[in-house]
């Protein structure tokens, strides 16, 4: 195995002044909420995900509950578009609708909406993993004649992207960024490198999961990733809290609206915030385990300081990985000292949308661009006791105001891939 018994490079010669991205969209549906306004009231009022769910597929494993988008909010679409899509692009449609709305933009307009200028990135872990179980099961029980000739094309992680292209018209790059837990965060850090590269004028970028599978859950339960906290299911994740004992699934999707600020300005936009800085990298150490000294995790994080041309001591906030298992906790919040220092409020909104996945990333950018925004960093619902090894500023039991002009969104996922974005007040 590798060793890395070299410091992390400071990226300095990454200095340069920084892109400054527009953020004029949110768009967001999670088991916390269905819409950008019900999730942040309930993330940070601490109200317990309702979503909470024992499906009968998961009958008889260690965990046999998820955190779940709490109705059919898919009733939404048209009959056609429901049986052309699965529940992870379906989650994605209507966040990108939300997104686009909010950024006051109109796809039928051609005088604001040139399709071929609008890129889609959305980042997904798994893909249609339910789907898979059940066609599984069908040839199994059935034979190879009764399984869907959609298979091929509604399994794929590029489902959600190309769902989001066909409901909005964007013709532009349509990638499915697939770096498991970060894939969110990176399908936003890419989506700013073609903006800035000028494929496109507008990116609508994110993550997107639905991953209720038997066989997905079997395998992370055999991890012992999962919190086995039957009792009170609602209150099993609890990120940097002494008691956690690891995470809970979730689903939902969250997407942002990115533009070229002369984009942006020549329409009158209001930008939200700006995406000034963007870090990725491996850890090259495991197949699951992040590197026990962070390393991976720092070097992304710092990287993405560098591009946007602030220190560790410029962040007042970070929305953190935060799974709630013992190892990765104590690990990124020790990267965050070490880079950050001890000013930053650290919080994990995972507690009340669950682990969403491939989605993390783009679900968790919405809530700390609303946190810049409102200048009030959300409590780590769950957080009773925080962990003596946990070395910062944990925010918990009630919202904090505070005064900060630059957040960061961090990523750390399975296989060692990290991402960092560096947000700015607009």
């Amino acid at each position: 195995m590798p060793q890395h018994d070299q410091p992390v490079p400071q990226a300095d010669h990454l200095q340069a002044p920084p892109y400054a991205v527009a953020v004029t969209g949110l768009g967001l549906i999670s088991a916390a909420g269905v819409g950008v306004a019900e999730s942040w009231s309930a993330v940070t009022r601490r109200t317990r995900p309702t979503g909470v769910r024992r499906p009968e597929v998961l009958a008889g494993l260690p965990t046999d509950f998820m955190y779940l988008v709490d109705d059919d909010p898919a009733q939404a679409l048209d009959v056609a578009e429901r049986r052309l899509t699965e529940r992870f692009a379906q989650l994605a449609v209507l966040a990108a609708r939300e997104a686009v709305a909010d950024a006051g933009l109109d796809p039928a307009d051609p005088t604001q909406w040139d399709g071929q200028r609008v890129a889609v990135l959305i980042g997904n872990a798994n893909g249609a993993l339910p789907l898979y179980d059940a066609q599984h099961a069908t040839l199994l029980e059935r034979g190879h004649r009764r399984v869907s000739p959609m298979l091929p094309a509604l399994f794929n992680s590029n489902c959600a992207a190309a769902a989001v292209c066909r409901d909005l018209g964007a013709r532009g790059p349509s990638m499915a960024v697939t770096s498991t837990c970060a894939s969110g965060a990176d399908a936003i850090g890419l989506a700013r490198q073609l903006l800035r590269a000028g494929m496109c004028d507008i990116a609508i970028a994110g993550g997107a999961e639905s991953a209720c599978s038997r066989m997905l859950m079997a395998g992370l339960c055999k991890t012992r990733a999962l919190s086995t906290h039957r009792q009170d299911p609602a209150a099993a994740c609890r990120p940097f809290d002494a008691g956690r004992d690891g995470f809970v699934v979730g689903e939902g999707a969250g997407l942002l609206v990115l533009e070229r600020p002369e984009h942006a300005r020549a329409r009158g936009a209001r930008v939200r915030a700006r995406l000034v800085g963007y870090g990725s990298s491996n850890d090259a150490y495991a197949p699951v385990a992040a590197h026990p000294d962070g390393l991976g995790a720092e070097q992304a994080l710092r990287g993405a300081l560098a591009e946007a041309g602030v220190t560790g001591a410029d962040i007042g906030h970070v929305n953190a990985h935060g799974t709630a298992t013992v190892m990765n906790d104590q690990v990124e919040a020790a990267m965050l000292r070490r880079v950050l220092g001890e000013q930053a409020l650290v919080t994990s909104t995972k507690a009340m949308t669950g682990h969403t996945l491939g989605a993390a990333g783009g679900i968790e950018s919405v809530f700390t661009v609303l946190a810049l925004e409102h200048q009030l960093v959300p409590p780590t619902a769950n957080l009773d006791s925080l962990d003596p090894d946990i070395p910062v500023d944990v925010v918990a039991k009630e919202a904090r105001p505070a005064r900060f002009d630059h957040a960061v969104k961090t990523s750390l996922g399975f296989g060692g891939h990290n991402a960092a974005l560096v947000f700015a007040r607009a």
